[in-house]
């Protein structure tokens, strides 16, 4: 039921997958939607839960996927009982905008391993001029990509404006997962990969 689908937020799932450790053993994919990159992330791990607040979009997950080693939570990644430093990689996608950001990132990082990757696709908010180069090639990519693939539109909730600009959740990153990787993407998006230390944090 995936092939075909295309938006702005799955034409950088590639991006997650690649930062996956090899052997990957636990794999925990926040705020999941219908499953679509928890269903991805199946073949590069041993386990791979997903989990997400909204009912719907988890009963569309468990609904569409038939692989055994990966499984659905309907909860809250902030509060759920998952046990800390228990996952090789943890991946997000267009979910952080909806917390607070440090928060956010902070509960990801608990629950890595010591070695393991954090992985997320991300969405911010441009600022007036300085962001216009990247939003008008943006507005160009995505009607190229168009002419190809139909845009898919998700049913999971909606929260926009983002509260942070792209500068506001580098340098957020960088002060909270010292030595993360942040990029800029020309579709709205960024990427942060971090690794967590083995020792030290």
């Amino acid at each position: 039921m995936d092939a075909g689908r295309w938006n702005h937020n799955i034409h950088y799932h590639p991006v997650i997958l690649k930062a996956v450790p090899d052997g990957a053993a636990r794999v925990l994919d926040v705020g999941c939607g219908e499953g679509m990159l928890t269903r991805q992330l199946g073949a590069y791990a041993q386990s791979v839960k997903g989990i997400d607040l909204d009912a719907p979009s988890i009963d569309l997950a468990r609904k569409n996927t038939s692989v055994t080693n990966v499984d659905y939570v309907l909860g809250d990644f902030l509060t759920h009982d998952f046990e800390l430093a228990s996952f090789d990689a943890v991946a997000s996608v267009a979910t952080l905008h909806h917390v607070d950001l440090v928060q956010g990132l902070t509960r990801m990082a608990a629950l890595l391993r010591p070695g393991g990757v954090l992985a997320v696709i991300g969405i911010a908010r441009s600022r007036p001029v300085v962001d216009l180069p990247f939003d008008v090639a943006g507005a160009i990519a995505t009607r190229l990509h168009q002419l190809r693939k139909p845009l898919w539109n998700h049913t999971a909730p909606i929260c926009w404006p983002p509260p942070e600009t792209f500068a506001g959740v580098k340098r957020i990153a960088q002060h909270v997962l010292p030595g993360a990787g942040f990029r800029r993407h020309m579709l709205w998006r960024y990427s942060l990969v971090w690794t967590k230390p083995s020792v030290g944090f």
